[in-house]
Parts: C-alpha cells; structure tokens; sequence
C-alpha cells in the first residue's frame, strides 16, 4: 500500500505521517568536493570507479556499469558536492535531477529499492533539501515531500526483508531523522527513538565494537549519528540514552584500529580508508588517548611499544546472519612503524568486490598460518544455498579462541590460539606473539597440533606462515634463505628470519589501495606438522647507520619495481 500511495496526493493525505513541510535539515559530515558538481553539470557521473556520460538522456534512463555505481547514484549522496559549489546553476541542476528521478519512476530500480539504498537516499535528501527547494516553487515543493513521504512509509514497515546487521541500523537511523526533520512526524519520534536504542544496544559491543567485526562499519555508522545526534539537539529533544553511550564507546574503536599512518586494520571486509571521514569524526573525539590495548568483545587485541604498532584478530567470526563480509583471518595481524605499514591482510577492493570475493575472505589472504592450504572458516559461495541465504556467510569456523596477555620484563607477550582446523584436521592453531619494550622487535611462533592425547587427520600435515607485506615495503631475501631484508619509505630497515626454516618471498595482491589492487610480496615459510610442528620467527629493526642497514638500502634502491 505504501508503493500503491505514493504517488496520489489525495490517498496520501489519508495515511498516517503525511507531512507537509520540512522543519530542520541535518548536517552532512561526508566530504563534499565542489569541482566534481561541474563534472555533474556537464552530464559525467563519475561512481566507484566507472564514468557514465549522459548525452542528452537522462542519467537514470543509462544501464549502469556495476552494481556499485548504480548503489551510488540512487543513493543521492552525490548531492553535496553540488551543495558545495552552492550557485544558481547548481542549485538548478540539483532540482532538475532530484525531478528527473521522480518523473522517470527512477526508485522502481532494483538497486533502488534496496531497503539500505532507500535509507541513505532519505538521509540524503533531508540533509540537502536547502539546496534542492532553494528558490522552488511549491509545486515542485509538495511533490519533492510526497516523495520523501513514499519512500519513508516503506521504510516503516516491518524488518523482516531489511539483511541484519548495517543495513538495519541504517534504516532505523534514516526513521529517525525523518521523524525529526519532517513536519506532522511527532508521533513517530519515542517509536523511532525506541527502536534505534534496541538496534544500537544489539549491534554495538561493550567494547564499541560492531558484532559484524568490520571496522569501516564504525565509520559508516558515526558520520550519520553524530549529526544524528545534533538533531536531536537541535529540536530542543534529549537524545536517547542508547545513542550518546554508543557514540563514547565507538569513539575510541576509531583510534584502536589506526595505524600510524592514519589507516585501519584490514580485517573482516575493511577496505581502504576514507582518511577524509576519520579525520572529521577524530575531530569529534574530545578525549584524545592512547588506544585501548584490548577490546575482548570484539576480538582484537593491540600491542604498542614505541613508534611499532601490531594488531590482532582474536575472535571467532561473527553471528551468519552478519558474516557475508567476514573473512577467515584469526589470529592474523597487522604491523606498523611509525607511518609505515610493514605486514598488512589483503583487505578488499573498495568496489568491484565479487571479482575478488573468493580470493579476499580465505584465510590465505591473511598474515597468518594456513593449514593444508584451506581457510579456518568455510563459505557458502555458490548454489541454491547462497541464493536461499541472500548472501554469502561463513557456515563453520572456529569456535574456541583463547587469548592470554602478559606484560613482563622481556616486553609484552600475547598467546592465542583457536579450532578452526579442529573439526575438519584434529588441528589446533597457536601463536605467540612477544613485543620488546623498545618496540625494536617483534618474536613470534606458532605451533599445529592436535589436542592433547589426538592425532592429526590425514595424510598430509603440511601449512604454512603467511606474512602479506604493504606494497611500499621492499624485500630481499639473504643468500642463507632464512632472513628477508625490508626497507621502509621511511627508509627504517628491518630484517624477518625464520629461525629454524627456510623463507619464500612469493607474489602478492594488496586489494586496499586508494588506486585498486595493486602486486606486492609476500614472505611465506612453509613446514608439515607431522614432522615439525612449530615455526619460530621474528622482525628486527636494525640500528641507523648500522652496515647491514645501509647495504639494505642501497639494494632496494637497485631492486626492480613489480608492476602495478
């Protein structure tokens, strides 16, 4: 009935939440770029990655080019860009599209209707509608309200299609500032206001953590409650409880999974970093600690020492019904030295993600070990399975991860371990991770073995140590084949060696870069748990000015450069 009514002025009157004028408009934290409102003038819809030209047609009569730029158009964000060039002309072209859209039925896309697409449009245009209705007349003003009056009643109908996890809470953030911004809505606000409570106290871990353990869902999830909350403010109405206490605890997650050049861990679908959110949300943070060194709900754990930074992943994958983006990366990690990522995962592309999903979610696209080449978690990624489930989630994974920390005169020492080998290999996974108190080196060692009093299964006992290495960090192995060489654009040099193995470097992909995915390296030692069950390795930053280090240097000025 909502669809059926949306477009009738006089059926809508009848239905409940008509509105009929809108009372405030909410702040837009994203990052508005006015010289890209010229390319949108001159009919150039430049979306993740893919350029569409107009042409004379309007654009949403175009086929989109992936899935990813159609999310993008039909979400209107791209509004503020326009907003920013704040002239005549682009306040008229935002009309003409904003009217394009209602005439041409643009909403009965596919994409369109996605109830996480619908959100971010509603939020995108009250948060613009100055620079839409600026100078309209009042027909092209009630037909803009009865649009966002459809799309609002559809989104108030029940849960049960909304995907849990983000796109839930997006929705219930998108009713919220409806009630909150659209006149004849007041009804719905403590409805509204109740229902984003439960989300956030479901969805947001004590530690502040999000249950789908993505760390960019933090980001999403802050740059609409923090203008949420203002809003709030702003209609003279106490936010609730549940909002401010998730916006303390997400706050310092924020800093827990930065490196020391500004970008997040990659685990669990995170991609590249939208340097220019974090830093407006950091701006917000009024504490400005240290990061936690443990976040035991979410599963991560940080060592800092110094100017080197390692983080963890010590949790089991989340619930299924939020891991289609999750990956099988237990107790991988993450290192960096100052600016300098060193050992990083793969992470994913920031769109074009279905060409590299297979690849990005297995557990040897992670720094840590894989046992007889398969992924601690399994995935249900094709068949009838996968189209029943609407997605992709991780249908077994391990279970128990215990982790262990102790701070001792020898530095920091992590211990954790987990099963995601148990059931399939009777194998238990164990590392050991051991910081110098003057952040100089990282030891390290990890141990396959079945519980105690068991046996491995099979035939085969063979795994192998995975260390990924940022695509600015080159490596050469020594001529003993245990020891690689790094040095760092920081032109710091550090030296990994596997104490008792042999080391490969062998090719790599790193999917997180700004520009896409680009070739990098990898130090892989590999070993069979029948025969020898532990591998013993260690990172070691060597003394500037020291030979070792400047020989390091000048070899990795004449080594050749992989392409991209």
């Amino acid at each position: 009935m909502a669809r059926v009514t949306q477009g009738t002025l006089a059926v809508s009157r009848l239905w409940p939440g008509r509105t009929d004028r809108l009372t405030i408009a909410p702040n837009d934290l994203r990052t508005a770029d006015a010289t890209r409102a010229a390319e949108i003038y001159a009919g150039r819809f430049v979306f993740a990655g893919k350029i569409v030209t107009c042409h004379g047609r309007s654009i949403f009569e175009h086929e989109p080019p992936s899935h990813d730029w159609e999310v993008a158009l039909l979400g209107f964000g791209w509004l503020r860009h326009l907003r920013a060039a704040d002239t005549a002309i682009t306040r008229a072209n935002a009309r003409s599209l904003v009217d394009e859209w209602m005439t041409l039925g643009g909403r009965r896309r596919p994409a369109g209707n996605r109830p996480e697409v619908m959100a971010r449009r509603v939020i995108s245009l009250l948060s613009q509608a100055p620079l839409v209705l600026s100078d309209t007349d009042g027909k092209f003003y009630r037909r803009y309200l009865r649009a966002l009056a459809g799309e609002i009643r559809v989104l108030r109908f029940p849960t049960g299609n909304i995907p849990d996890g983000l796109p839930r809470l997006q929705v219930t953030i998108a009713l919220c500032y409806a009630s909150l911004c659209l006149a004849n809505q007041a009804r719905y606000i403590r409805s509204a206001s109740r229902r984003l409570s439960d989300e956030l106290q479901r969805q947001i871990l004590p530690d502040g953590g999000h249950f789908s353990r993505n760390p960019g869902a933090l980001i999403e999830l802050m740059i609409d409650l923090l203008p949420l909350r203002q809003t709030f403010s702003a209609r003279n109405i106490a936010p609730p409880p549940a909002l401010l206490n998730a916006i303390d605890r997400m706050m310092p997650m924020l800093r827990f999974f930065r490196h020391g050049d500004g970008n997040f861990a990659l685990f669990n679908g995170m991609s590249s970093t939208p340097t220019d959110l974090l830093a407006t949300l950091l701006a917000y943070d009024d504490t400005h600690g240290s990061p936690m060194a443990s976040m035991p709900h979410s599963g991560f754990q940080r060592l800092d020492a110094a100017a080197l930074t390692v983080i963890v992943d010590t949790g089991p994958p989340p619930p299924p019904n939020v891991s289609d983006e999750a990956h099988a990366g237990c107790l991988s990690f993450e290192m960096s030295s100052g600016p300098s990522r060193i050992v990083v995962n793969c992470g994913v592309p920031t769109s074009g993600r279905d060409n590299w999903r297979v690849f990005a979610r297995a557990t040897a696209a992670h720094s840590t070990v894989t046992y007889h080449d398969s992924s601690s978690c399994q995935f249900v990624e094709r068949g009838a399975m996968k189209r029943f489930l609407r997605g992709a989630p991780i249908v077994s994974g391990p279970s128990n991860v215990e982790v262990y920390r102790e701070v001792g005169p020898n530095g920091t020492t992590l211990t954790a371990s987990h099963d995601g080998y148990q059931s399939r290999f009777n194998i238990i996974h164990r590392r050991v991770l051991t910081m110098a108190p003057d952040g100089s080196r990282l030891d390290g060692e990890d141990t396959l073995s079945p519980p105690s009093g068991g046996r491995i299964k099979g035939g085969e006992g063979s795994f192998a140590v995975r260390f990924h290495l940022h695509p600015a960090v080159k490596a050469n192995r020594l001529d003993d084949a245990r020891a690689v060489v790094l040095v760092l654009p920081s032109r710091e040099v550090w030296t990994f060696e596997a104490h008792d193995d042999k080391v490969d470097l062998e090719e790599s992909v790193f999917l997180a870069g700004n520009d896409g995915p680009r070739r990098s390296v990898q130090i892989v030692v590999r070993q069979d748990a029948k025969h020898n069950a532990t591998v013993r390795w260690s990172f070691t930053r060597s003394a500037a000015g020291s030979p070792s280090a400047t020989a390091a240097r000048r070899s990795a000025s004449r080594a050749p450069q992989l392409p991209l």
